[in-house]
């Protein structure tokens, strides 16, 4: 520190020698109290700021991280259960330039704005031209934890889907749902007003997978056989696919985010088929967790549900099951 002052007093000095007369003899005083000032106002800051370090005055808070520009994390394609490819992130920006866009998020039930990937572009650039029509295919998208949303090509391929990548709002990402989950590292969010509705225009995150393939394709032991198409049972599955298939599986072939609904026994082998549609229409009426409830499924639509649960009680296959599954299982409590 004293090093400094003399470096700042050193030009003040000299020119005070090179004077002539009063001048002069001013200058060359002048420069031990110049030198004196700097040393106790370089000394106070110093205190100052040692002060502040100590917890003695405020410092200003670091700044937020700047959102991300690319994505955190790849995005694998598959066909059929056949990996494909991993898109890179630098890929991933590459092929679909990222957007900020501000939207309506059902999931938060307010307004939130992303960085996101227009994904109409990246899936067509991702899957190539072997693959096309898109729009004609059939798609899961997988997520970390094993939710898997089965979702039509000409539904996905929609103008306003995006994959988002960053929270513009929250860098670390803002939890949402009752599990406080992070969405990142991708998050299927829909830009236009009529893409709210969340049964019609899902919104699966932390995603790690898209997949062209039917649900008869990779889930053949949940599809009922033999039935003909109106018949209760066959709705009912048709809504089970749409509605309850991300999280539940049957006969081990669906979602693993919420118990298989079939084996090693089915639902309505030990719940009252009144509780269960109770259940399916409003489960915060039962316990506390993270799915959803249908209030919008008609009295029929649940029928058919609970059509299609005997069905397939009927039908029942557990390639996993272990030796002494053929035991007879204790009611769940």
């Amino acid at each position: 520190m004293p090093q400094r002052a003399d470096r700042f007093a050193a030009g003040p000095a000299r020119r005070g020698r090179g004077e002539r007369g009063q001048g002069g003899r001013r200058g060359a005083r002048a420069a031990p109290a110049v030198a004196s000032f700097v040393v106790v106002a370089l000394a106070v800051a110093g205190a100052a700021l040692a002060g502040c370090a100590r917890g003695g005055g405020e410092v200003a808070a670091p700044l937020p991280p700047a959102p991300r520009a690319v994505p955190a994390a790849p995005l694998a394609l598959l066909v059929e259960g056949k990996p494909l490819r991993e898109l890179g992130a630098e890929e991933m920006a590459r092929l679909a330039p990222p957007v900020d866009v501000a939207v309506f998020d059902p999931l938060y039930r307010k307004p939130k704005r992303y960085r996101a990937l227009p994904l109409r572009p990246l899936l067509e650039a991702g899957f190539g031209p072997g693959q096309q029509p898109l729009a004609a295919r059939d798609f899961l998208i997988r997520a970390r934890d094993g939710f898997t949303v089965p979702i039509a090509g000409s539904r996905l391929l929609e103008d306003g889907a995006l994959l988002a990548f960053a929270d513009l709002e929250a860098p670390s990402w803002e939890p949402v749902g009752e599990t406080r989950a992070l969405p990142g590292p991708l998050y299927l969010i829909w830009q236009r007003p009529e893409q709210l509705d969340p049964n019609d225009h899902p919104r699966p995150y932390q995603i790690a997978k898209i997949e062209i393939a039917s649900v008869e394709q990779v889930f053949p032991h949940a599809v009922p056989v033999g039935l003909a198409a109106e018949v209760p049972a066959a709705r009912g599955f048709r809504t089970f696919r749409v509605r309850c298939l991300a999280c539940h599986a049957i006969n081990r072939d669906g979602g693993r985010v919420g118990p298989d609904l079939n084996v090693p026994r089915s639902i309505v082998e030990y719940r009252p088929v009144d509780q269960i549609k109770a259940y399916i229409r409003n489960p915060l009426q039962f316990r506390y967790g993270h799915m959803p409830a249908h209030p919008d499924l008609s009295e029929g639509a649940l029928d058919e549900l609970v059509a299609y649960f005997t069905h397939m009680r009927d039908h029942k296959f557990d390639a996993e099951a272990s030796p002494d599954a053929g035991a007879p299982a204790a009611a769940p409590r």
